[in-house]
């Protein structure tokens, strides 16, 4: 096989790849792609190298206009092109235009591997699938659902919602009304409870009690939907009634994957389709923020045109690893004017709604941490820095070189998950797992989770005499867990700790009111979790949070991911960082390339 370094002609698209801007991979697609289809320009050549690099990015396209004025992300970190290298924008849009690999415009066929549409360039696999989900989207948010009597919903109103929060009763009402509906919202402002009552709302309107679907995208976020749903159901404050909570008890979530009937031998053939659609007719998808374009679409291509969707999820939270940001872009799309909808709500002494529905109320988090994460939302730098660094109740705000108050919260709540393990009591060592937690944006380096797990390992063996890490399974070894295993009932992101049980160490994960224990030695795909990502903490809350900030120049440094970690916490967090790397954390948004929110 040639090696790829020698295959590499002299010229702009190794000059390129030189500057760590392109992977081996984008180069090696590229060159393939254009042999098949004649292309020797080597300025198509590397915008379609960019259209290969922009998915690993997260986006489904390249913004052309933005080409050296965006940042380049290469393995976490930012790589610099210099400006001459760039072709002329004017040349290059022409070349472009002309190549035998572009299609150009939003009609026509999808025989080459290129799209250009305005000033966006898509892979043709990314347009089409784009095309898919704006489509199904708009048609199903323009498809009425059969009226519902107005005395019907004002029954449901009176016994299932309350006045508490208004909010709440739009989102329960409006899936009623609408073919698709948006509940947004962060943590702690409740999604669950909602869900339980909009699912109550349509058992008690519709003609007939409806199929409901619940779905996730990962099976971590499937076990915790319906952990949530079952507590919800059951909350002795605000009860659903029995015929209810028995009808809804019943429902069991599911991977989407699952729920479309994955077909194993190729990831993107599922069993239902557009030819085969599922036979629900509500589905709901709960951390739909983690949904990337292709799943959505697979996903809204398989929904009867009757069906009803529901799409829960935090739009201002780190979007999925893979290409798209489909839950963003629904919300931050102009809403669409809906009359009847708007009537109906009014005659309801509900405030006027489109099909987004916004959650704003936390109910969990103490206040200074939501007025911390409002403040980030608002890309407010001077209040996230005062907040910060004041007295701001469960805030708290430290310079780099500042440890010790982090090393001394570790070991307190390492020698009480350690004690309780060895001595059986699984609930405390639960409690004492998810007491505090220690989040980074990296993964390696100076700021990165490998470092600080050694780190943590070094404070918590200087501080037990008889604290020994060094077997493979250990008595007080947290845990967590990488790859999915459904057979064994954990999946990938979930988290536990090894707990002594009767002289067998045994593996224990929180599942709602209930623990599940599986044998440590069965388990594949885990690492020792003394500090995890902010990405892997994505969908989990923990009492306290530490967040360790990266230096200025870290291209993980967004908004997203700050605020992300910061609602985390439920008590307390902690942010370990320079004053710098805070407000550009504040002030940097995340940028995903994409067309569908124009589309919506």
């Amino acid at each position: 096989m040639t090696d790829l370094a020698t295959s590499l002609q002299p010229g702009l698209l190794a000059d390129v790849h030189a500057t760590g801007a392109l992977s081996w991979a984008d180069v090696h697609v590229a060159q393939k792609v254009s042999f098949l289809y004649s292309e020797t320009d080597q300025r198509v050549q590397l915008a379609l190298a960019l259209a290969v690099r922009a998915l690993r990015a997260g986006s489904t396209c390249v913004e052309l206009s933005a080409v050296g004025r965006d940042r380049l992300e290469a393995d976490e970190e930012i790589v610099g092109v210099p400006d001459e290298l760039w072709p002329d924008p004017v040349q290059w849009r022409a070349a472009i235009e002309t190549s035998p690999l572009v299609g150009v415009g939003a009609s026509g066929g999808g025989e080459r591997p290129l799209r250009l549409v305005g000033d966006l360039l898509y892979l043709e696999r990314y347009w089409q699938e784009e095309s898919i989900v704006a489509t199904q989207l708009n048609a199903r948010r323009d498809r009425v659902p059969e009226p519902i009597p107005l005395e019907g919903l004002r029954a449901a109103r009176a016994e299932l919602l309350t006045d508490d929060d208004t909010d709440q009763a739009v989102a329960a009402i409006v899936p009623a009304l609408a073919g698709v509906t948006v509940v947004a919202g962060g943590p702690g402002t409740g999604k669950t409870h909602t869900l339980a009552r909009l699912l109550g709302v349509l058992h008690r309107t519709l003609p007939k009690p409806p199929l409901v679907a619940l779905a996730a995208p990962t099976g971590k976020a499937a076990v915790r939907m319906q952990e949530a749903l079952s507590e919800a159901l059951s909350d002795p404050r605000s009860p659903l009634p029995a015929d209810l909570a028995d009808a809804l008890g019943g429902l069991e979530a599911s991977t989407i994957h699952r729920l479309l009937g994955w077909v194993p031998q190729a990831r993107s053939r599922f069993s239902h389709h557009a030819a085969n659609p599922l036979p629900h007719d509500v589905v709901v998808v709960d951390e739909a923020s983690m949904v990337n374009v292709t799943l959505m679409a697979r996903l809204l291509d398989a929904l009867r045109p009757q069906a009803r969707l529901v799409l829960v999820g935090d739009p201002d939270q780190l979007a999925p690893v893979e290409a798209g940001a489909v839950l963003a872009d629904i919300v931050a799309a102009p809403a669409p004017a809906s009359t009847p909808l708007a009537e109906t709500l009014a005659a309801l002494d509900l405030p006027a709604s489109g099909p987004v529905v916004r959650l704003r109320h936390n109910y969990r988090s103490v206040p200074g941490i939501t007025r911390l994460a409002e403040a980030v939302l608002a890309g407010d730098a001077d209040a996230v820095l005062d907040l910060a660094g004041g007295a701001t109740d469960g805030v708290r705000f430290a310079p780099t070189a500042s440890q010790t108050d982090l090393a001394d919260r570790v070991v307190r709540t390492g020698r009480e998950l350690v004690a309780a393990a060895r001595e059986g009591r699984v609930g405390a060592a639960l409690a004492a797992l998810d007491e505090h937690r220690l989040l980074c944006a990296h993964r390696r380096g100076p700021y990165g989770v490998a470092l600080w797990s050694r780190q943590v390992e070094e404070w918590l063996v200087a501080a037990m005499d008889d604290f020994d890490p060094t077997p493979a399974w250990y008595a007080g070894r947290p845990v967590l867990v990488t790859q999915n295993s459904p057979d064994l009932g954990v999946y990938n992101g979930d988290t536990g700790v090894v707990v002594n049980l009767g002289g067998v160490l045994q593996a224990c994960f929180a599942r709602g009111n209930r623990v599940h224990q599986v044998s440590p030695f069965l388990l594949e795909g885990v690492q020792t979790i003394h500090a995890m990502t902010v990405h892997k903490a994505q969908g989990s809350q923990f009492d306290r949070v530490t967040v360790v900030l990266p230096a200025p120049d870290s291209p993980l440094l967004t908004q997203e991911l700050l605020y992300t970690a910061i609602t985390r916490a439920k008590q307390e967090v902690t942010l370990i960082g320079s004053p710098e790397s805070l407000a550009l954390a504040v002030r940097q948004r995340a940028r995903r390339a994409s067309g569908l929110r124009e589309r919506l």
